[in-house]
């Protein structure tokens, strides 16, 4: 299993590979759960990163607005991210979140094949009014993308896990294998969470607040010890 660590800026980023993290996320938690870094700050940190490990990015969590969200998921992929994610945060059904990954994946792949597209759901999506965590596989599958993930809207505290059992994940993985694809899942996710998703054969593990000291994603740093922790468990 994967660990992906979303950095906020070069220095966190050190840490996160020096630590040992396989893909390195771009990410800026004050603007929300899959909140958009700036396009220099991508830059920056694919910059400092080895070429082994891949840079990812998100785009934010997105409204339903395909040409803007297309245009912004280019940008991320010519400033350099391997892995471009979409937060589906204001798409409230499957005609929509299609439609827009679409558009996604078409401005992405026809400037690089190479990069990974990444549709992102909401396990607590019913707090926000996005669309059901449980359709995102046939989402990521029709639309073209490559990765159907899973966070949380709203970081108040409560995990993956308190929206969605073990069970209903581990037939969420499957689903996404039986397509093809791969699998995220992330969500404020704790330690003791890491071999539980590794049993259920979750592809990539996506982590902030755990490699950060206190535990806190938004007022505490990311820790190059604390990522080897989680990574000795994936």
């Amino acid at each position: 299993m994967l660990l992906l660590v979303s950095p906020i800026d070069v220095e966190e980023a050190k840490e996160a590979i020096e630590g040992g993290a396989d893909i390195i996320d771009v990410k800026n938690p004050k603007e929300g759960s899959l909140g958009a870094n700036f396009p220099w700050v991508i830059r920056e940190v694919r910059k400092i990163t080895p070429k082994s490990l891949l840079v990812s990015a998100t785009v934010g969590d997105v409204p339903y607005k395909p040409g803007t969200v297309s245009l912004a998921a280019l940008g991320a992929g010519m400033s350099g991210a391997d892995y471009i994610k979409v937060g589906l945060y204001g798409v409230k059904n499957y005609n929509q979140a299609v439609e827009l990954m679409k558009s996604v994946v078409k401005a992405v792949k026809d400037f690089d094949d190479n990069k990974i597209v990444v549709a992102a759901g909401y396990a607590d999506a019913y707090r926000v009014g996005a669309v059901d965590p449980l359709v995102i596989p046939k989402i990521a599958r029709d639309s073209g993308a490559d990765v159907a993930m899973l966070d949380t809207a709203i970081k108040d505290g409560k995990t993956l896990f308190d929206f969605l059992s073990k069970e209903i994940l581990e037939e969420f993985v499957s689903e996404v294998h039986d397509y093809g694809l791969k699998c995220a899942l992330a969500g404020t996710i704790k330690k003791d969470h890491i071999p539980i998703l590794k049993e259920i054969g979750t592809d990539i593990v996506g982590v902030r607040g755990a490699a950060c000291k206190g535990g806190d994603r938004n007022k505490g740093r990311i820790d190059r010890n604390l990522v080897r922790e989680l990574k000795e468990l994936c």
